[in-house]
């Protein structure tokens, strides 16, 4: 009897557990919507609550749709440029009939799906890692967004916001109110379905899901599709509430998308959680941010707020014992008193002992070294298809313009264009090779950038101190950024997309959205003047090559960082120390992405806000083109590089053809899809 009786139990208690997150963001929501009705001078009309409701509708929207991915353990970033796509679809063809407004709101919602089925097919069936998927398709949606409408523009017809935006019930039932009520009913009957209980499956452990004969391929297909479909939704909904196009207007809510989606209790990794939460964590983001409005509080600080928000609501869903931070602390603990017992390997007095091959060891008498292709056969392997496809374009480009082959001044051009993608391969390259990712890219260079030209005024006396200070900076960033990975246990991809995100508030805050001040003359003349036909940063790039392939190839530190990617828990076995060679991983891509703000800023003369937004997609897609496998452990610098030349050259040919901004973007991203589909770990 006692055992029947503990069984009972037990079910209760594990639901109760599930709920945990719900239940929080249920308090926190309470919380915050009685001090919002306390700071304002009257209770809460019926005006207020309408317009509440239908402020955060669309991102309750999107964020119930990036929940079923983060369930199967994915992610998806491209669901703002979807949204940006459908709306501005919408603004320039929806006709104003009855007829017209409801077979568009389908086709909005249809290419939505359709986005979703192109990130679904490469990620299931192809097994694509899902950030560089979805990261190429934002670029892609993005361009074609900005082939529709490149500026605001259009005009969605009234009819759309009588239906989505206005009342149900006048005075009484706001029509968003409605609309959220459908979905949560859509969610829960569809979570309890076979292909719900298969998604959590999926996502609290995909290889028993397959054992327990799950099509794991079809239900994660389906997952991004149907969570296309709520983006398109999304796009409909913004443009009811708008009434015209943006094709910027999903560009800020990927942040509080994901935002949305931890504060509402959905443990990233998948497997626990749900889309009721999210949307309650949408509200809870907009109620922040009209508080902070309220208390006349800068709107630039809603970005810094967004991101310290996500980063705590990703500790907090980790609270316990066994969280990654307590892991960490634990781990940190033993290793001081290892230090201090002298147990550490590097504190053996062993001296090591050299491995002998038969054949190579013992002197050279005892037999030749390998070749140099034997010794660089993995290099050479996936590198060179980078710099074959180089020499293509130059010879297309000479074919085109008839004077780039011999042609000095184009490798000098073509130098100068790729020293920032050189510079921020290192960074990006050596993030990718440990397995992570730095998405705090843009606005790690629009901040360095800014503060440089700010201090120095167009000044040389200050830069000697000014360039310091900014570089110590960038590495100061990517030291949070790997303070967070390692000892906080944040997802790389969360952690620096909320550190993106808060980078951007405080740049808004430094300039007041206005960037002032002016390179300095010697910056100017390092990065544009010519002496014998070379610029100097030419030179400056050419070291850099020289002492980033040392650095990959022939410092312990490079050995560790291969070490890393191949196996984390191995590598701390082997003696490495994992969080301190994380942090000055990160530490180096803070500095690399500083040193090309400062490099841009010099390069234009000045700086000005997202100057590092067309860098994310370059920077990641250099390191994959040269063959680096993107979950880590395969890759050199030697192979970024060709990858550089690459896409540089390709660049310029397309900047010569006069293609639009936006057809080069979708060039970009489906030449990143192309070379991971080519280059991707083939199955045993």
């Amino acid at each position: 009897m006692k055992a029947t009786a503990d069984h009972s139990f037990r079910p209760r208690s594990f639901r109760l557990g599930r709920y945990r997150g719900l239940i929080i963001a249920l308090i926190v929501f309470s919380l915050l919507l009685l001090l919002n009705n306390l700071m304002s001078p009257g209770p809460m009309s019926y005006f207020e609550f309408s317009f509440m409701s239908t402020g955060g509708a669309t991102l309750a929207i999107a964020a119930a749709g990036q929940t079923l991915v983060i369930l199967t353990g994915g992610f998806d970033l491209s669901a703002g440029a979807a949204i940006s796509l459908v709306n501005v679809l919408l603004a320039t063809n929806m006709p104003d009939t009855p007829m017209g407004i409801f077979l568009w709101s389908l086709a909005g919602i249809g290419i939505g799906m359709t986005i979703g089925a192109f990130n679904g097919l490469f990620i299931a069936f192809f097994r694509l890692q899902p950030i560089v998927v979805t990261l190429s398709t934002m670029f892609i949606t993005q361009g074609l967004t900005l082939l529709v409408l490149d500026k605001p523009g259009g005009m969605v017809p009234a009819g759309l916001s009588e239906v989505l935006v206005y009342d149900a019930i006048p005075n009484v039932l706001p029509m968003p109110v409605v609309v959220l009520g459908i979905l949560i009913l859509l969610w829960l009957w569809l979570k309890n379905t076979r292909f719900g209980t298969s998604v959590y499956a999926i996502g609290s452990d995909m290889d028993a899901a397959r054992a327990q004969g799950i099509r794991v391929r079809w239900v994660q297909f389906m997952v991004y599709v149907l969570a296309g479909g709520c983006y398109g939704f999304a796009g409909v909904f913004v443009s009811a509430q708008t009434g015209a196009g943006d094709p910027l207007v999903g560009n800020s809510m990927l942040l509080q998308v994901f935002g949305a989606v931890v504060v509402g209790g959905t443990v990233l990794g998948g497997g626990r959680g749900g889309a009721v939460g999210s949307i309650v964590g949408a509200y809870i983001l907009m109620i922040v941010v009209n508080i902070l409005l309220v208390l006349n509080v800068s709107a630039y600080y809603s970005t810094v707020a967004e991101g310290c928000i996500l980063i705590l609501a990703v500790l907090a869903g980790a609270l316990g014992r066994h969280a990654p931070a307590a892991r960490g602390l634990r781990r940190f603990v033993a290793r001081l008193k290892a230090r201090h017992a002298g147990t550490l390997p590097g504190q053996s007095n062993r001296l090591p002992q050299r491995l002998v091959l038969p054949g190579i060891g013992g002197g050279r008498a005892a037999g030749a070294l390998p070749s140099f292709t034997a010794r660089h056969a993995e290099t050479i392997r996936y590198a060179l298809p980078a710099y074959v496809c180089f020499v293509l374009v130059v010879l297309m480009t000479q074919f085109v313009t008839g004077n780039a082959l011999f042609h000095g001044g184009y490798y000098n051009s073509l130098l100068v264009l790729s020293s920032f993608l050189l510079v921020l391969a290192l960074g990006q390259g050596t993030v990718i090779l440990t397995g992570g990712l730095d998405l705090s890219v843009p606005w790690t260079i629009a901040l360095c950038g800014i503060l440089l030209a700010g201090i120095v005024n167009g000044q040389n006396g200050p830069l000697i101190y000014a360039l310091p200070i900014v570089l110590a900076i960038g590495c100061a960033i990517g030291l949070v950024n790997g303070f967070g990975i390692t000892m906080l246990g944040i997802s790389p991809i969360v952690m620096t997309l909320a550190m993106n995100g808060i980078l951007q508030g405080v740049a808004l805050l430094y300039s007041q959205g206005t960037p002032a001040g002016f390179s300095s003359p010697l910056m100017r003349w390092f990065m544009t003047s010519k002496e014998e036909f070379v610029t100097p940063v030419v030179i400056f790039i050419l070291l850099f090559v020289v002492a980033a392939v040392v650095l990959h190839k022939r410092t312990s530190f490079g050995r560790r960082i291969y070490a890393l990617g191949n196996g984390e828990r191995v590598s701390a076995l082997s003696g490495i120390n994992v969080n301190r060679t994380t942090m000055l991983v990160y530490m180096l891509s803070g500095f690399c992405s500083a040193l090309v703000g400062c490099m841009l800023t010099g390069f234009s003369g000045q700086a000005s806000l997202g100057m590092g937004d067309d860098y994310l997609l370059p920077s990641i897609a250099v390191v994959v083109v040269g063959g680096t496998l993107i979950t880590g452990g395969r890759g050199s610098y030697v192979g970024m590089v060709g990858g550089v030349l690459l896409l540089t050259a390709l660049q310029t040919l397309l900047a010569g053809t006069m293609l639009p901004y936006a057809t080069r973007i979708i060039i970009f991203g489906l030449v990143v899809l192309a070379a991971v589909v080519t280059l991707r770990e083939r199955e045993g």
